[in-house]
């Protein structure tokens, strides 16, 4: 089975991400043999640029962001009464490409995606691989059951190089769209230098016929409360823990992939071509892992945390972005309905790491601190940054009188 055409064909690629980014890195030679997270990093910026030289961001727009920056530096830490310093230096804001975001990008989230490609490898996982009775067939393999046997093996060898190219694809993807660094709520390397993607949000800007200025404000706002929120040392070490404990309890199911294999109809021609990219397309299938029941445990505490990080940012937003800025209502309807309506094939990250943000999600977070507010005003939110035992649990999440109740209570810890 050859899956790729010919140079004059149309592009059987088409659909699926990783092979489509793979297949032109190759035709442009640019895959060497290095390791697999340099060339990720490589296959990342292909994407990313689409293989072209990007243009230097103009020096004006640093000066124009930073002085926008320190307006929303100060009306943040004034609404939370946090310091907006993860390092204890000044803030920055800085205007970036999008090659460079996705170069920085990868080094960031790599050290998770390192843990679940291990994880894939651990000795439990491999366990799991080999461990167990395998029943004999009835009759002789068949072409399905040949490929099948063939295929697990080898893509389960390959499971460590497939994560960091998977990433690199869709870290790539990412770079094309996001705004700046937080788009997904991910502790990256501790720093107080916020990117920005200009291209991204002047395309924005002019797709939706937004005000340039108003528009730099608010995604200033919106990065610099981010960092802010993630900063708190109990919040990120939350956020930390409960990714990387998902990140870490992937567990490889070989026979999952082979059965799905040895349903395919080989002998389909080109339905069968397409059949088989799209189950090499599906993450769980690619990477060969399923989700764990330890998985299935963390995500109600994983997406409440998520919840009420999104949900204090977006108040912290309200409470500034109405007194600033004269277009916030236009331009917070047509931020938030594009960060709910991303594209599947961008969603990969957020499905990796655990991170469903649905609508569902933002609305939960902010009838959260709605409740908090509205029985114990702004004094009652701030007590989320007092420890961790101040963080709520799921069911808190949906009752903050619950949540007010309990922390109210004595800590028999001390």
């Amino acid at each position: 089975m050859h899956l790729v055409s010919d140079p004059g064909s149309p592009n059987p690629f088409e659909g699926f991400p990783l092979f489509g980014d793979l297949a032109k890195l190759f035709g442009q030679g640019g895959m060497g043999a290095g390791a697999p997270w340099e060339a990720a990093r490589t296959l990342a910026l292909n994407v990313a640029t689409d293989g072209t030289s990007e243009p230097n961001v103009d020096p004006l727009e640093r000066i124009k962001l930073e002085q926008l920056a320190r307006v929303a530096d100060l009306q943040v830490a004034h609404v939370t009464g946090l310091s907006t310093s993860a390092t204890g230096r000044q803030l920055t804001v800085v205007p970036v490409t999008r090659g460079q975001w996705a170069r920085r990008t990868l080094d960031d989230y790599r050290p998770l995606l390192e843990k679940l490609a291990g994880s894939l490898g651990s000795p439990e996982a491999l366990a799991d691989e080999i461990g167990g009775d395998v029943d004999e067939p009835d009759g002789p393999a068949g072409p399905e059951d040949q490929l099948a046997a063939m295929l697990g093996p080898m893509l389960s060898a390959m499971q460590p190089m497939m994560v960091a190219m998977t990433a690199g694809s869709m870290v790539g993807h990412l770079a094309r769209r996001s705004l700046g660094q937080y788009d997904l709520p991910i502790p990256r390397s501790p720093s107080d230098e916020l990117m920005i993607v200009v291209p991204n949000l002047d395309a924005f800007g002019r797709e939706w016929s937004l005000p340039d200025d108003d528009l730099r404000l608010w995604i200033c706002l919106h990065e610099i409360a981010y960092h802010t929120v993630l900063a708190v040392p109990h919040v990120r070490g939350r956020l930390d823990s409960l990714l990387t404990r998902y990140t870490t309890s992937f567990r490889n199911d070989p026979r999952a992939l082979e059965d799905q294999i040895g349903e395919l109809d080989l002998a389909g021609g080109p339905d069968a071509l397409a059949s088989f990219q799209s189950l090499l397309g599906e993450p769980g299938a690619l990477l060969g892992a399923i989700q764990s029941d330890e998985q299935r445990a963390l995500l109600p505490q994983l997406e409440a945390t998520v919840a009420v990080i999104a949900g204090v940012v977006d108040h912290v937003m309200d409470e500034v972005g109405h007194k600033l800025i004269a277009s916030y209502g236009m331009l917070t309807e047509a931020l938030r309905r594009r960060r709910v309506e991303t594209a599947e094939s961008d969603r990969f990250v957020e499905r990796l790491l655990g991170l469903e943000l649905t609508q569902g999600v933002y609305d939960r977070g902010t009838a959260f601190v709605a409740g908090v507010i509205e029985r114990a005003g702004p004094d009652g939110l701030a007590r989320l940054w007092e420890s961790e035992r101040m963080l709520p649990s799921p069911p808190e999440v949906d009752a903050p009188g619950l949540w007010l109740a309990r922390i109210d209570l004595p800590n028999d810890d001390g």
